[in-house]
């Protein structure tokens, strides 16, 4: 069982309110990503679970229990870092077998639960190699391993892949979530990249300054964006923004048009203008619209097969079932 509670949970530095009381609960078996950008507060409210951090106030129950004051080793929590934070001396069969080593469990119980670590996460031909001898993604799996083999009730990632290069992130992160669908152990995953929020998360948990923004699920906050922060900050490219009289004819003091729902036209359409950058990706491309009269630069996806020039003038049909429309505060108007 792995179900997590905040009630009212805050954290002070000093007279610096880092983390406002905030209410949040976290499902057995659930994929939580926590979001935001740097600083908001992400890493400390995961170190706040997992007992690294003290809490200024309110209370973390797992499963049930107070575990507010209970020390991390008590908490059945495994933590994954950004570093690997692996004993080079050691082989990865040692390495994996650590913490079981340090809970005096007998030799018997050990092997069988590296054996079955290994096989898991494909380090099995391995066992014998020190940390050194392995690539990045393998070492990250190696630490991965050493959180499995002692049964938690969670997982709790801390910016895991952020030593990796931009292949070996993609290839870890479909790792990452097939592990999750075999385990069906709860995660708790920190992350500034949307895309990973998005592509790995059953609910993600969006902050700002140390508050929850939104929680949903992916479709959920890219469907329905409670604010313009959660509306600028998931999806990829970000959504545009309008202000002005193009908002007003739509009564909104601000609407929001995601890329990919701005349509190419070759003739008619509501909006023009000029091309200037254009993203070639291949399978999309992404234009970036000048002089539309709309105040600021436009994003637009488009076929990858779509071909416009620098300069060229281009005609565009946004999806008007799509807009968002935010109020004078940044609200969502339903």
């Amino acid at each position: 069982m792995g179900r997590i509670v905040l009630d009212k949970v805050m954290k002070n530095f000093g007279e610096v309110t880092v983390i406002p009381p905030l209410d949040l609960e976290i499902e057995d078996g659930e994929f939580v990503v926590f979001v935001g950008p740097s600083g908001c507060g992400k890493s400390t409210l995961l170190r706040l679970i997992a007992g690294l951090e003290d809490v200024s106030g309110g209370k973390i129950r797992i499963d049930g229990e107070d575990a507010t004051m209970v020390p991390p080793a008590k908490r059945r929590l495994a933590m994954v870092f950004q570093s690997y934070a692996l004993y080079p001396h050691m082989s990865v069969r040692k390495n994996i077998a650590f913490p079981l080593r340090m809970a005096k469990l007998p030799q018997e119980e050990i092997d069988k639960r590296v054996k079955n670590a290994a096989a898991v996460l494909n380090l099995t031909d391995y066992l014998e190699r020190r940390p050194g001898q392995l690539s990045g993604g393998q070492r990250q799996r190696v630490a991965i391993g050493r959180a499995i083999v002692r049964e938690p009730a969670a997982f709790l990632f801390d910016e895991p892949l952020s030593n990796l290069d931009a292949a070996l992130r993609v290839g870890m992160r479909l790792e990452i979530s097939e592990l999750h669908k075999r385990l069906q152990t709860t995660m708790i995953y920190v992350t500034h990249d949307q895309v990973e929020a998005m592509t790995m998360a059953d609910k993600i948990v969006v902050l700002r300054a140390g508050n929850i923004e939104q929680v949903g699920s992916p479709l959920e906050l890219y469907r329905e964006p409670r604010n313009l922060f959660v509306a600028g900050f998931i999806g990829s490219p970000r959504m545009n923004f309008i202000e002005g009289a193009e908002a007003q004819k739509l009564g909104a003091h601000t609407i929001g048009i995601r890329p990919e729902h701005i349509d190419v036209v070759s003739d008619g359409g509501r909006w023009e203008g000029r091309v200037g950058v254009a993203e070639h990706l291949g399978s999309d491309t992404f234009f970036h619209i000048h002089d539309t009269g709309l105040g600021g630069v436009l994003t637009v996806r488009a076929s990858g097969e779509v071909d416009f020039r620098h300069g060229d003038r281009i005609r565009l049909s946004p999806r008007e079932d799509q807009f968002h429309r935010f109020d004078q505060k940044g609200l969502r108007i339903a």
